[in-house]
């Protein structure tokens, strides 16, 4: 009775270690921004709507390049913590964009994309700010649930991973936007990249606090 008792709890803990957070479990004074059902709250991109799934109460990318915005009453965000459950499959690449805004064609031109990628070929891997600091080291696996976590702060952009610190960016004073990228520290909404139609990504568990 007594070893029954004990391989139970046992299988209790390692479920509830290996489990993602549940829609509902929002740490205090964060609000989450998908309820894990609908795209309520966020527009994708005109082109390859149907890249876009919703699976297991994740987003999940299925197909050719496509962003999907959040364009809730929420936005716009200036200072912010941001933290997104992923899990990505193998040769996977996607982000998560932020100080950015809807755009119905291409890539994002506003804002800043924090690279998620384990295994692709391109170099610069998860919790990179693509472009402004790149890391190629790899900081979580394919296949397993992490978390994502964005800060800003006047002009200081934090990245975590699982709670280790990534990088902190701190953007020089008199900085412009770019020509073709408008990398700028400022505010905006947020989205979330399908690259290609080889990788499929799963984010989950949006939520945010805004730091104003």
């Amino acid at each position: 009775m007594k070893r029954t008792l004990f391989y139970a709890l046992v299988s209790t803990v390692l479920i509830t270690a290996s489990a993602p957070r549940l829609a509902a479990e929002v740490e205090p004074g964060f609000t989450p921004l998908c309820d894990g059902k609908t795209f309520d709250g966020w527009k994708s991109s005109e082109s390859n709507k149907d890249t876009w799934k919703i699976e297991d109460g994740a987003f999940v990318t299925r197909g050719k390049t496509c962003h999907l915005f959040y364009v809730g009453d929420l936005q716009p965000f200036k200072n912010f913590d941001l933290k997104v459950d992923v899990m990505t499959e193998r040769n996977s690449n996607g982000g998560i964009y932020f100080h950015t805004k809807y755009q119905a064609e291409s890539w994002p031109r506003g804002g800043f994309e924090c690279q998620v990628n384990q295994t692709q070929g391109d170099w610069i891997k998860t919790g990179s700010l693509w472009g402004i600091v790149n890391i190629g080291l790899r900081a979580a696996e394919d296949n397993k649930w992490y978390t994502q976590e964005i800060m800003v702060k006047g002009n200081t952009v934090t990245v975590l991973v699982d709670g280790k610190k990534m990088l902190e960016y701190v953007e020089p004073a008199g900085a412009q936007p770019g020509k073709e990228y408008e990398r700028k520290i400022s505010q905006g909404t947020f989205a979330l990249q399908a690259h290609d139609p080889g990788s499929v990504i799963r984010y989950k568990n949006i939520r945010v606090k805004k730091l104003d």
